[in-house]
């Protein structure tokens, strides 16, 4: 049977090499496990992080004041910049603070296998115990990412009210969609991300466009394959490409052959 993870990785902020001012602190001690920590200090009620990571690509965080938020390196080595936006009014944000972090070495796999704000859980979590479930039922690491295929896609259920009225800034939460049964493709995605994480396997929550549709997916890491781009579904024979979403719904050749082609996918985010 499969060796269960009886511990998760978990972020934290040594005060090793901290940057910022009176409204931000930047914690990046932790660079080559994959990720930083950044805490809001201000008074504004609300406040954002962008992270331009060395690829070019710009990425925004909720930051709630007074609490560090995990944000992964997921563009690997090189310079990052990092800019606090605070809330003015309405929804006109000023900048708190602005600064720079080399990444001098970002391990491969560590991004995608600490939780992150979009894929957070500790070893206290509800998906972390279904986690542990599922691996106690497993053969190995193949079984196990068939076995979490199965539990989410047969567990979940679109959720189309909160689609047609999702709140600004939403984020998913892996324990509240076990609990509802219910989400949207981000709820899918995390959840899996989750469960796959908390037992050490590699996986990246994917954001971007499917067809004209925002949409997200997931990338997991197998030993045998090394990473499976895109989405994998599991036939019974061989992993491709898999989408969560869409396979909840309808698991029929037609769902397949979308998702089995991949310039209907266009890759922008990775959590």
């Amino acid at each position: 049977m499969r060796d269960t993870r009886t511990t998760v990785l978990t972020p934290e902020a040594p005060g090793e090499i901290v940057t910022g001012n009176d409204f931000a602190s930047l914690d990046s001690s932790r660079t080559e496990e994959g990720y930083i920590q950044i805490c809001y200090s201000g008074e504004a009620a609300k406040a954002k992080v962008q992270l331009l990571d060395p690829e070019g690509t710009l990425y925004t965080y909720t930051l709630l004041p007074g609490s560090f938020e995990t944000l992964p390196l997921t563009g690997g080595g090189g310079i990052y910049s990092v800019t606090v936006l605070e809330n003015a009014f309405d929804n006109v944000y000023a900048v708190a603070y602005t600064g720079e972090l080399e990444a001098a070495r970002v391990d491969e796999f560590k991004p995608y296998l600490y939780p992150n704000q979009y894929v957070w859980y500790t070893d206290s979590s509800k998906v972390y115990a279904l986690g542990a479930e599922l691996s106690a039922k497993s053969r190995d690491d193949l079984h196990y990412v068939e076995n979490v295929y199965s539990y989410v896609v047969e567990n979940v259920e679109y959720d189309h009210d909160l689609a047609a009225n999702i709140p600004v800034d939403y984020l998913p939460d892996v324990d509240r969609t076990i609990d509802t049964g219910k989400g949207v493709c981000l709820d899918y995605a995390a959840l899996m991300t989750a469960l796959l994480r908390s037992q050490g396997i590699p996986a990246k929550l994917v954001v971007g466009w499917s067809g004209t549709q925002y949409h997200a997916w997931i990338s997991v890491y197998l030993a045998e394959t090394g990473w499976v781009d895109g989405v994998i579904f599991f036939d019974g024979i061989n992993w491709s490409r898999f989408d969560p979403t869409l396979a909840a719904g309808n698991r029929g050749t037609s769902v397949k052959d979308y998702v089995n082609n991949s310039g209907n996918y266009r890759e922008r985010y990775f959590y």
